[in-house]
This record gives structure tokens, C-alpha cells and sequence, in this order.
């Protein structure tokens, strides 16, 4: 089945989805960006579970509660390690592996930051064409999602993901 995929500009925190995506660390710590923004938002109670479900490989993801937040889970994806650097494999695994949990918990809709851009430093470029690509290519299998969401906090990022998502169509 097939699920609507969108690129929408604001606070990760603030969109109407069932589960968000924090761009984590293989030790699930909460530090700046966007996790910084969901501890937040939802309570440091999200990093403590998390950190006991860590540490996992990067490239994995783990689902906890939310916290404060409007939603029904938190995906926290590993795409680094402690060394805080990313690439387009860590992306693409960590990026399927959210789709998986969010496939398992029935989820029907989500919604995913710009991962390794901001601490990782992964140019946002890259990062969405290995995204929407992964994205784009999951649709046949999902059974649950409804609506995936690429949200960026800034107008380069949400261009950068637009004109991505424009040519994987």
C-alpha cells in the first residue's frame, strides 16, 4: 500500500503525526538539535528510556513513549556513534529501521528531521536524496503508514528535501 509523503517547514514537536524521529547517538543520549528540542518539549522521562535501550549499533532505532508530547511514540535512530559523525549508509539503515518500527507499532503516520545534518554534519543535499530515495522505495511494503513526513526547521532544508522528493516522483 501505498502512503502520502510530504516535506513541511516548523518544530518537529508541534506536528500532528503518531511518532516523530529524534536523529540519535548509539548511546541514545539527548543532546542538541532536534533531540535537544524533543527532551524539551516531552520531558528528559523520553532520554531516560531511551538510554535504557542503549546502547544499539548505528544504523538501529528504538521506539519509546513521548513523554509531554502529542504523540504516541518517540523513534530515536542511531545515525552516528559516539564520534558524532554520520554517513549516507548510517542514514539509509537508520532511516529503514525507523519505517520498521513504525511498521510494527501500526503506526499511520511519521515524521523525520534532516538526519546527521546539524551535530553530524552530513550535507543536507546528500541527506535528502538518501531519505526521500529510502522513502520513496519503501511504499510497497508498508501495511500501516498512511502519511510520512519529512519536517525541517528552516526554509534551506525544507527546499533541499522538496527538490529531492520532487525528482524520486
Amino acid at each position: 500500500m501505498s502512503f502520502e509523503i510530504e516535506v513541511v517547514k516548523g518544530d518537529i514537536t508541534a506536528i500532528d503525526v503518531d511518532a516523530i524521529v529524534n536523529a540519535a547517538n548509539n548511546e541514545l543520549w539527548m543532546g542538541a538539535g532536534v533531540a535537544g528540542a524533543i527532551k524539551r518539549a516531552g520531558g528528559s522521562v523520553i532520554e531516560e528510556e531511551a538510554m535504557n535501550k542503549g546502547p544499539i549499533m548505528p544504523g538501529e532505532a528504538v521506539s519509546t513513549g513521548a513523554g509531554r508530547l502529542p504523540v504516541k511514540a518517540v523513534i530515536h535512530a542511531a545515525v552516528m556513534g559516539q564520534d558524532l559523525r554520520t554517513s549516507d549508509k548510517l542514514i539509509r539503515q537508520a532511516t529503514i529501521a525507523s519505517l520498521n518500527i513504525a511498521e510494527k507499532l501500526q503506526l499511520s503516520s511519521i515524521a523525520f528531521p534532516a538526519f546527521g545534518t546539524g551535530v553530524g554534519g552530513f550535507p543536507m543535499t546528500a541527506c535528502a536524496y538518501v531519505m526521500t530515495k529510502v522513502v520513496t522505495g519503501y511504499q510497497p511494503l508498508s501495511k500501516h503508514l498512511r502519511r510520512v513526513l519529512f519536517c525541517l526547521y528552516d526554509d534551506l532544508g525544507y527546499q533541499t528535501f522538496s527538490d529531492a522528493l520532487k525528482k524520486d516522483r
